[in-house]
């Protein structure tokens, strides 16, 4: 089994459902080619039937990128996978994404049918989609839910329809991350095909475990993982792309790698976040404002001294220009020093400690300090000793 994590990314497909995210198809081949350039071994480009705009843009992708395979989603039904075809046309790797609801909550709520019938449609669905000439990728929804053993045979019967990858979603964010990774142990060791396709693991975040459960599903085997840029989706979202890409950089004694080319992570975050109007909140990992802002003097003293001490990747790994010393009531002598010294002020003994109690004094009313209050706290130097 190769150590290849592929990069199926879905920001375009999952993360554009998200409310007031939606994008123009020019804006979407654009972030495709950031993608492209990112390393992302697959784009999901849209759901082509959903609407006129979203087959344009599987179209357009499709002419955009050449190194990525480009997919587009359907449901198990024929219109769909026509139109998906349709658009996918152009494309130099084109795939069908389509699939049905595997556990007993969707079969009987969703789709009002039974295991037998849903079963059916599946392998169906998958064996139409393969006669269009696409790489297949089937989707078991909601299969966080849904019984092993039926989970199995559904995974085996598509296997032998002809699915080239079977994906595996925590549709919900149900699963805790040990018994997601049992559940696709469960299906190497129960389905007798399961060699002949790639396994997918594609998770939510309802419960904020979308990229523990995701590597989890790694170590027991799959080999994509399916990820959004600065983990959108709907409604808690989907898991993160840089998080996954990190996670297996920086813990390379696992033995997996992805071909992502993490320098340029920062700046695709930037651009998604603008075009999709969608803030990252400051504490996001990675690519937060505060992913590498250290503001408490502990901390700053640590990293001043050597910054593995509290930064365990290194800021350019990920195209961040450089951590930051946030000055603050929480910032002590040594980051209050260090950033005199960048602005060229060489402050030490006595008048140090008079200008850090004058420091703390500003810090506690402006919350934060910035270059221009530590030039005047410079400047009065001598009127504050006295």
């Amino acid at each position: 089994m190769s150590n290849k994590i592929q990069i199926f990314d879905t920001t375009l497909r999952d993360g554009e459902q998200v409310p007031g995210c939606q994008l123009a198809t020019e804006e979407k081949i654009t972030i495709a080619r950031e993608l492209e350039a990112l390393g992302v071994d697959v784009i999901e480009a849209g759901f082509p039937i959903s609407s006129p705009g979203d087959f344009l843009s599987v179209i357009g992708i499709s002419r955009a990128v050449k190194e990525p395979v480009v997919c587009g989603l359907t449901r198990a039904k024929q219109e769909d996978i026509d139109v998906a075809a349709e658009a996918l046309r152009y494309a130099k790797r084109g795939r069908i994404h389509t699939g049905i609801g595997s556990s007993d909550v969707h079969i009987k709520h969703k789709f009002k049918s039974n295991r037998e019938q849903v079963l059916e449609q599946g392998v169906w669905a998958v064996q139409y989609a393969k006669s269009k000439g696409y790489e297949v990728e089937f989707y078991a929804e909601d299969a966080g839910r849904a019984d092993l053993a039926f989970l199995a045979q559904m995974i085996e019967a598509v296997i032998k329809a002809g699915a080239d990858v079977v994906n595996i979603p925590d549709t919900t964010g149900y699963c805790l991350p040990h018994l997601y990774g049992k559940r696709i142990q469960y299906l190497f060791d129960n389905v007798s095909n399961i060699d002949k396709a790639i396994v997918s693991v594609h998770c939510h975040n309802d419960l904020g475990m979308a990229t523990a459960n995701t590597i989890e599903g790694l170590l027991h085997g799959a080999r994509q993982a399916e990820v959004t840029i600065n983990g959108i989706g709907e409604r808690a979202g989907n898991t993160s792309l840089e998080e996954v890409a990190m996670i297996l950089k920086t813990h390379q004694d696992l033995g997996l790698y992805t071909d992502i080319k993490s320098e340029k992570i920062y700046g695709l975050s930037k651009l998604v976040s603008k075009m999709m109007r969608m803030p990252v909140q400051p504490n996001k990992a990675i690519v937060g404002s505060n992913a590498f802002a250290h503001s408490s003097g502990i901390h700053q003293d640590g990293f001043l001294k050597h910054a593995e001490n509290y930064e365990i990747i290194n800021p350019a790994d990920v195209g961040v220009n450089s951590s930051s010393i946030v000055l603050t009531a929480r910032s002590g002598r040594a980051a209050l020093k260090h950033r005199l010294e960048v602005l060229g002020h060489k402050i030490e003994g006595q008048d140090l400690d008079v200008v850090y109690e004058n420091f703390l004094i500003m810090a506690d009313e402006k919350k934060q300090v910035n270059d221009q209050d530590l030039e005047v706290l410079a400047v009065n130097i001598p009127v504050l000793a006295r």
